[in-house]
């Protein structure tokens, strides 16, 4: 199977994306970019930037493990495990969550992403590691048998 280039720039932003490297998110998005995640939508190139900034300011770790990819026309699916330490979740532990992002690339073969919207679960993220409410979800899910 032929890899997408476009596709494949994007993962490979991705592991490479930290606090040092946030002002380069033009190389793959547009300036009117449209991002949307379980907790969040921004709304443009600057928003973005700004809302990656104060995500990684206390990222101990991140990175990708991306799996499967498709493309076609200007759209695109890859699925991921993502890999997180954060101080404030976990007791800094790496966090592992699994999604998958819904990508449309501009029509202007720029091989920029103008809409991302990103799937996970945000439980698994962030909900099920802070002290007091991961407790009771943790209590929630033993009692539904999970």
């Amino acid at each position: 199977m032929n890899r997408d280039p476009s596709l494949e720039a994007f993962c490979a932003f991705y592991n490479k994306l930290d606090k040092t490297c946030t002002e380069k998110l033009y190389k793959v998005y547009t300036r009117d970019v449209e991002f949307f995640d379980p907790l969040h939508r921004i709304d443009g190139l600057p928003a973005l930037e700004a809302y990656f900034t104060a995500l990684y300011e206390n990222v101990t770790a991140c990175r990708f493990d991306f799996h499967d990819r498709l493309r076609q026309d200007d759209h695109a699916f890859v699925s991921w495990t993502l890999h997180l330490a954060h101080p404030r979740l976990a007791g800094g532990r790496e966090i592992t969550v699994p999604g998958c992002s819904r990508l449309t690339f501009a029509a202007d073969g720029s091989g920029r992403v103008c809409r991302h919207r990103d799937y996970f679960d945000a439980g698994a993220l962030l909900y099920e590691h802070l002290p007091v409410i991961g407790k009771l979800i943790g209590v929630i899910k033993r009692r539904a048998g999970r």
